[in-house]
């Protein structure tokens, strides 16, 4: 399986290939910001690529559109910037996210 280190939580886990980054974070029981719930039309799951970027699926056409529309076509020049939704993980790799963190016990009783 392929391993996805999230910095700066500085944590490494574990993904079922072409699982998005998103997916392989959340079985981990790990928060990533969203607010789109990971359909791919805004950018605040957007990550870094630090490493492994030939790891990933190719950027796709609705992802490349997302990226330029929210962030302008300058967030494309250099191909690190992904959305985490929608980047499916193939191998290793080091993605770079603020906001990560392990998520909170929902407050509702489960009755």
């Amino acid at each position: 399986m392929p391993n996805v280190t999230i910095r700066p939580l500085n944590r490494t886990i574990e993904a079922t290939e072409g699982a998005t980054i998103m997916e392989a974070a959340h079985a981990h029981g790990l928060y990533w910001p969203t607010t789109c719930n990971g359909e791919g039309i805004c950018t605040s799951c957007a990550c870094v690529i630090e490493q492994g970027a030939e790891n990933l699926d190719p950027l796709g056409r609705s992802e490349r559109k997302t990226l330029s529309a929210e962030l302008g076509p300058a967030a494309l020049r250099d191909g690190r910037l992904r959305l985490a939704c929608q980047a499916r993980v193939r191998g290793d790799v080091v993605v770079s996210k603020p906001g990560v963190r392990p998520a909170r016990p929902s407050a509702l009783p489960l009755d």
